[in-house]
């Protein structure tokens, strides 16, 4: 029985779209494996113009952790992610990806099952080669770099749902849609 306001009936979803920066912020205290504390943090931090929007204060930044990118897909059915400040990664040599956690010597690849492990997760990165161009004015997937292209595909297949649109800039039609989020 449903009742109005209680929305749809979860058997007439058939997709879920979350949000996924191409690197990691957070605001606040807790575990955060992939933290920076260095030049490249205060970088991707300016670059990306990541401060709090009410008080100014310095966001927490680090690499992409597609632990996390996994766990949000499992736990919330997420059929298609939409990717976006990639263009802030533009001038990166490498690009290091967490793919799991060292967790007491032991690797682990899905999150930890309590906020002691958490806190104690060292990231395990894959190294991605950067692509040193300026992607804002890609349109199509195919008009972006390689090594971009590669960076995206090797998301999709660590978080396991597909990547469907991709912020190349912060302006509202500086976006690649590879698939319509309303139609496909």
């Amino acid at each position: 029985c449903s009742s109005v306001g209680n929305g749809p009936s979860p058997t007439r979803i058939d997709r879920v779209i979350a949000i996924l920066k191409a690197f990691t912020t957070r605001v606040g205290e807790g575990p955060f494996p992939t933290e920076l504390h260095d030049e490249v943090g205060d970088r991707l931090r300016e670059i990306g113009g990541e401060f709090g929007t009410t008080t100014g204060r310095p966001r927490r930044i680090g690499w992409l952790d597609t632990v996390i990118g996994r766990y949000a897909t499992r736990v919330n059915g997420v059929t298609d992610f939409v990717v976006t400040k990639l263009d802030n990664l533009d001038s990166f040599d490498e690009i290091p990806v967490c793919v799991a956690y060292d967790i007491d010597g032991e690797r682990v690849e899905e999150m930890p099952e309590n906020q002691t492990d958490f806190h104690h997760a060292k990231p395990i990165y894959e190294m991605l080669p950067g692509w040193n161009a300026d992607i804002t004015g890609c349109r199509t997937f195919e008009d972006l770099p390689e090594n971009a292209q590669r960076y995206i595909e090797f998301v999709e297949k660590q978080i396991g749902a597909r990547v469907s649109v991709i912020g190349v800039g912060p302006g509202r039609d500086e976006v690649i849609v590879r698939h319509d989020l309303l139609n496909d």
